[in-house]
């Protein structure tokens, strides 16, 4: 079967849209840090984000104001992990996988 219901698809065809819209707000407010330099921990928020999106798409237990919360959240937490790391060598150092800069 494609497809349960056309309110299924309309369900997420409107959700698409407003966390791709919220998606693209979040990722300009934070900055390319965000997704642009993907060392190991870059690499696991893209995919906590890809997650969130995916999970608030199409799991029906999921509202779209709890995935936009939480995408909201895992930007904030990598702006303030790139302040911190600008701000504290230390931080820095552990943030970074070995031998990097």
């Amino acid at each position: 079967m494609l497809f349960d219901n056309w309110s299924s698809l309309l369900r997420a065809a409107l959700l698409a849209v407003l966390t791709y819209g919220w998606l693209v707000l979040m990722l300009r407010l934070y900055g390319k840090r965000t997704l642009a330099k993907l060392n190991a921990f870059d690499f696991i928020v893209t995919v906590a984000l890809g997650s969130i999106l995916a999970s608030t798409l199409l799991a029906k237990s999921t509202t779209w104001s709890q995935g936009a919360i939480a995408l909201a959240i895992l930007c904030s937490l990598q702006w303030l992990v790139a302040k911190a790391s600008l701000r504290w060598p230390w931080f820095f150092q552990l943030t970074r996988p070995r031998g990097c800069c």
